[in-house]
């Protein structure tokens, strides 16, 4: 077997555990939650009898270790049980709201990237100019700034005086049709079905909710490339590399901002896993369908099989994710072996 799909097959396994953990925490804090799912699912005018009838059915009349014992069971038939807020099943509302959180921040984070990484190259290297002073205003502002805020501001601007964005109403316009589901990703599925005008129309849809997350998002980013690029710089190797001859753009780039990339990248998954799971106020305010918004209605009405399902499905993707970072460590930087990253 290959020493790189041997040490990724070790990976997922070192990761069983922890995923069995999340999936007793989960378990636990659900049924620590306020509230009680047969009562919601009856309805206020259901009579005591009705309610116990209901627990019966949902099978909340027995005891923590029986149930957990029934959803270990039905976790390994790939069950996750069906939600109480939709009547679906929890797999496949999360199949269909999945996509639409991770258009919203792979978009949101390419943008940032987009524009963090080079102005935070740009104030290591140029610590006197005034792209200094602009980096650190732009991050204080993206961390101070809520996210609901910004995009009601942007709202408000872009829509309401301007009239140059669509109306904030989730991820397409009521005049265009949603595009034949391949992915799940308009942009892509759009692409594929050669519909220009139904891309444009999502592509449109898209550009506030992911501005509003990327201007959250660049502060970090920006914040760690500048840390490491001033670190990488002021390394021996660097010191080095100059004093053989070698050009300042050639030392900046080819030396210096290869080795600082790799914090970056660990950042940069960090912050992934945590826009995902928390840009529950962007969808509201522009009443983006995703899964951030789907696990706090879940939340409000205790469905107990939506919030499980959504606490192991970022489970899982934190564990992908940290499988893609280690593979991208070797990209960047092959000395580090994948054996050792």
């Amino acid at each position: 077997m290959p020493p790189r799909l041997k040490s990724a097959l070790m990976r997922i396994l070192q990761a069983g555990p922890v995923v069995f953990g999340v999936v007793v925490i989960g378990f636990v804090l659900t049924r620590a939650l306020p509230g009680d799912p047969a009562v919601y699912f009856a309805g206020a005018a259901a009579d005591a009898q009705s309610i116990a009838e209901i627990r019966a059915a949902l099978g909340l009349d027995k005891s923590l270790p029986q149930q957990f014992w029934i959803y270990l069971g039905d976790l390994a038939r790939g069950d996750l049980g069906q939600s109480l807020l939709t009547g679906q099943p929890v797999a496949q509302d999360l199949a269909n709201r999945l996509p639409a959180s991770l258009e919203l921040t792979v978009m949101a984070l390419l943008l940032s990237c987009l524009i963090a990484v080079p102005l935070g190259v740009a104030a290591a290297t140029r610590p006197g100019s005034w792209i200094a002073p602009t980096c650190r205003v732009l991050v204080t502002a993206g961390v101070s700034l809520p996210t609901f805020f910004t995009g009601v501001v942007l709202i408000y601007v872009f829509y309401y005086l301007l009239g140059i964005a669509p109306a904030p109403l989730g991820r397409l316009d009521f005049l265009y049709s949603e595009p034949p589901h391949i992915t799940g990703f308009y942009l892509i599925d759009a692409a594929l079905a050669g519909d220009a005008e139904t891309w444009a129309g999502a592509f449109r849809q898209l550009i506030l909710p992911s501005v509003t997350l990327a201007l959250f998002t660049l502060a970090p980013i920006a914040r760690m490339t500048r840390a490491a690029m001033l670190s990488a710089l002021s390394s021996d190797f660097v010191r080095t590399a100059r004093a053989a001859g070698l050009s300042g753009r050639s030392v900046r780039y080819t030396y210096a901002f290869r080795n600082a990339m790799l914090p970056v990248v660990t950042t940069l998954g960090m912050v992934f896993s945590f826009t995902l799971g928390a840009n529950v106020l962007v969808e509201k305010v522009f009443a983006w369908p995703g899964i951030g918004s789907y696990a706090v209605e879940a939340l409000v009405v205790s469905d107990y099989a939506a919030v499980q399902g959504f606490v192991l499905a970022m489970a899982l993707l934190f564990v992908g994710l940290n499988l893609v970072i280690d593979l991208a460590y070797t990209v960047i930087d092959p000395r580090i072996g994948f054996e050792g990253a």
